[in-house]
């Protein structure tokens, strides 16, 4: 192969992002018709996921693109680029976002949620920001769509506007607001100062940017400031703002907290590790095996606290917590698999992930309950709700075909190759605790009698909008199971060097 990928010139990379740009004016000037506000929603997500996925043949060539909008200082620029990595990321995050639409409509209007527009408005923007993150092309452009993300987030997040709401999104915006500037903007800083650029080095994920001469006290120091001020990767002990913005309608727990608003973060951990300081620099200063059992220790400990979770939406929010660590583990343990693993688990996850947040929220709209305790025999009036869910959960256990099967087999495989114990352990316990929190609500929604005959009775199914995206989504989180080189051809693509 290669050792050499072609950069390309191409504004390819800023198509997706102009068309997330324009979503939100064209929806605000549709606000008086709902039927075409929503529609536009539709096409605007159409457009930006074909706009992402026409790249995907050039991508897998080994071809990189690359465009500048406009340079700052020397080195500083807003420039965008698509590889192998950004496109896991930005394909998951258009793709679902056109499904999610659909169940949007679903929940807004059945519930008859106030201030719709505004809702869908935050949505796209949020959209947007996630493309951004998904094709920056150097530290300052990500620090920006970053920030973007967290800001229009925060409407969405206390959009029920009663005390929990606002309460749940003060501490969102102090968790991810002042970890970036205190942690993530020095660090950017420092690189700057270390390197004499922001720029990603592209197309070799061992070198990275900061040079074999800078101290290395400093180094370590920038990288530790990097993973304290990416706080939407939700490792512990900066996880708390997670479970509270699960106060948001959950179409935004689904999509954005699911998928774009923690996918983001740990996607540009991911960019930071292997595209500015490489696995070189990261073997070389010891940097993997700590950042391995901090992300081990969130995995187990999440889980334990899902388990005691009678609340749906808190249960799955702290299997979120888990499971974005698998990601940061994968790619700290500086191996083929276990980057592999670690970046396929971004879409691997997502699919399965927003699929249980979408059956929550059918639950809630027919039930108006969120406790697990009293889902008994409702798989019965629901089955289509529980049996995705039943489906989502075959991933988060690890059962061949389903899609997280996979990730969890290149993580093993990874933790194997570079001979650490640790992982393996982390890996295979953290199944066991996925069965342990997930399987009874199957098994309580299908299997034990129900506490009310008489009220289950009057439950049924949640709209269709609602019901078909969620389980085409919960299909799709078997059939990639059957396709499993899908997303890993881009990671391979995006790793030329292993």
């Amino acid at each position: 192969m290669d050792t050499n990928p072609e950069i390309i010139n191409s504004v390819r990379p800023l198509l997706p992002v102009a068309v997330t740009f324009a979503s939100p004016f064209l929806i605000r000037v549709m606000a008086g018709d709902e039927n075409r506000r929503e529609a536009l929603s539709f096409v605007m997500a159409s457009i930006t996921f074909l706009t992402v996925i026409t790249m995907a043949p050039a991508i897998l060539e080994g071809h990189i693109y690359s465009f500048t909008l406009f340079t700052i200082l020397p080195g500083i620029r807003v420039g965008f680029c698509a590889d192998g990595l950004s496109m896991v990321f930005a394909l998951i995050s258009s793709f679902l976002w056109i499904l999610t639409t659909s169940y949007n409509i679903g929940y807004m209007r059945t519930l008859r949620e106030h201030a719709q527009t505004r809702y869908y408005v935050c949505f796209s923007v949020a959209i947007f920001g996630a493309q951004g993150v998904s094709f920056a092309g150097n530290v300052f452009t990500l620090y920006l769509f970053y920030e973007i993300i967290t800001l229009f987030t925060y409407p969405l997040v206390a959009h029920y506007q009663n005390r929990e709401a606002f309460e749940a999104g003060r501490k969102y915006l102090v968790y991810l607001l002042g970890t970036s500037k205190l942690f993530f903007l020095p660090a950017m800083i420092l690189t700057y100062v270390l390197c004499g650029t922001l720029d990603f080095r592209l197309g070799d994920i061992h070198k990275g940017i900061f040079p074999v001469t800078a101290n290395p006290v400093l180094v370590i120091s920038v990288y530790v400031l990097y993973l304290a001020g990416l706080t939407k990767t939700a490792m512990m002990p900066l996880h708390g703002w997670l479970p509270s913005a699960m106060v948001a309608p959950t179409p935004v727990s689904g999509l954005l907290h699911a998928v774009a608003v923690v996918k983001a973060g740990a996607f540009s951990v991911c960019r930071i590790m292997l595209s500015c300081f490489g696995l070189d620099s990261l073997d070389r200063l010891g940097l993997g095996t700590p950042t391995v059992y901090v992300a081990g220790f969130t995995i187990i400990a999440a889980a334990l606290i899902a388990l005691t979770k009678d609340d749906l939406k808190a249960r799955i929010a702290y299997s979120t917590v888990s499971h974005l660590s698998y990601i940061v583990m994968g790619v700290a343990m500086l191996s083929q698999g276990g980057v592999e693993g670690g970046i396929s688990a971004i879409a691997h996850d997502a699919f399965p992930k927003i699929t249980l947040f979408f059956a929550a929220g059918c639950i809630i709209v027919v039930t108006g309950s969120r406790k697990i305790s009293m889902m008994n025999g409702l798989g019965r009036r629901m089955p289509w709700t529980f049996g995705a869910f039943a489906l989502a959960t075959l991933s988060f256990i690890g059962l061949a075909p389903a899609s997280g099967f996979l990730s969890k087999f290149y993580l093993i495989t990874g933790a194997a190759d570079a001979k650490q114990t640790i992982p393996m352990v982390v890996i295979l316990l953290s199944v066991l605790l996925n069965m342990a929190y997930f399987g009874p609500i199957v098994i309580r929604g299908f299997f034990l009698p129900p506490r009310d005959r008489v009220e289950m009775g009057q439950y049924a199914e949640a709209p269709m909008t609602m019901v078909v995206p969620m389980f085409m989504i919960a299909l799709l989180s078997i059939l990639i199971g059957f396709y499993p080189q899908t997303f890993v051809d881009f990671v391979d693509a995006y790793g030329r060097f292993w």
